[in-house]
Order: structure tokens, then C-alpha cells, then sequence
């Protein structure tokens, strides 16, 4: 009886295990890498136009009829050019952090971005909460964006948002 006890709580502990493994390596290849602030039908930017952010200095919001996927999200685009201008070379028109709030990330939270709250840096579109917040982030780019890419990892594990 002893050993047949014994061998239950082996397997038992040893299944433990096995998804405490799969899970801890299933989030470390997850995390800061496909991890977007999308909206219920998979949009991300809530449908603002990546490309615009650079060529426009602007949020302008796509159409449904110019789309793309990049990283699992959709991106709306204002038109067809805008659309391929992103196809071409999607890493450098998405949005840094996944789309959530830079600042936030840079403080360890996971803070929904707001399309409106951005800024263009070095080619690295950024967004952040609202507009106080981005004038926060603006003060120092350079030290926010290092904290932000240390923060990073750890954050994009965290499931929804945080509170601010």
C-alpha cells in the first residue's frame, strides 16, 4: 500500500512539473514578442493608421477596406499606398511595446495606449495613456525607453491592463 502511495504522489508531482515547464516556457517565448493591444475584432491602434503616425505626424484613422496582419493583429490603413508602404517593412511602422502605454511599460505597468497620446522618435512610434503622460515621456525618451526595454519582458507577461 506504502508504495503504491508513493508511486501516485511520483506521478502526481511529476505532471505538476511537466506543466509548471511548459507554462514557464511557453511565457518566456511569448512574452514582449506577439503580445498586442488589440480590440475585440483583433485591431490594433483602434484602427488608426500606422504609416500615417510617420508620413503624417498624425492619427488618422484607417478604413476596413485597406487592411494588414502583422504579429497577429489587424492594422487599418487610410489607403492602399499606406497599406503597402507597412507591407513592405511592418517592424518599422508598429507600434513599440505591442501598443501600450510606453510610459507605463517604462514604469512597470501595463497601461492601455491611446492613439492620440503618441509620439514619433527616431522612426519608433510610441503611444501612451493620454496626453499628460506622453509630455511625461517626452521629458526623457532616451531614459524612459531604457527602463521601458528592461520593464519590458516582465510586463508583456501581465494578462490585461494594469491600474494606474
Amino acid at each position: 500500500m506504502f508504495s503504491v502511495f508513493r508511486v501516485t504522489t511520483w506521478r502526481r508531482f511529476a505532471a505538476a512539473l511537466a506543466l509548471l515547464a511548459v507554462t514557464a516556457v511557453s511565457a518566456v517565448a511569448q512574452a514582449g514578442h506577439g503580445v498586442q493591444n488589440v480590440d475585440d475584432n483583433g485591431v490594433m491602434l483602434r484602427g488608426h493608421d500606422a504609416v500615417a503616425y510617420q508620413t503624417q505626424q498624425a492619427a488618422v484613422v484607417g478604413s476596413a477596406a485597406y487592411t494588414a496582419t502583422h504579429d497577429g493583429a489587424i492594422y487599418r490603413f487610410a489607403s492602399a499606398a499606406n497599406r503597402d508602404t507597412f507591407n513592405a517593412d511592418p517592424a518599422r511602422y508598429a507600434p513599440a511595446y505591442g501598443g501600450y502605454c510606453a510610459m507605463g511599460v517604462a514604469v512597470g505597468k501595463k497601461l492601455d495606449g491611446d492613439p492620440a497620446a503618441f509620439s514619433v522618435v527616431n522612426g519608433r512610434l510610441f503611444l501612451n495613456v493620454n496626453q499628460d503622460v506622453r509630455g511625461m515621456w517626452a521629458r526623457d525618451v532616451e531614459g524612459n525607453e531604457t527602463k521601458a526595454q528592461r520593464n519590458w519582458t516582465r510586463v508583456a507577461s501581465v494578462r490585461g491592463f494594469d491600474r494606474m
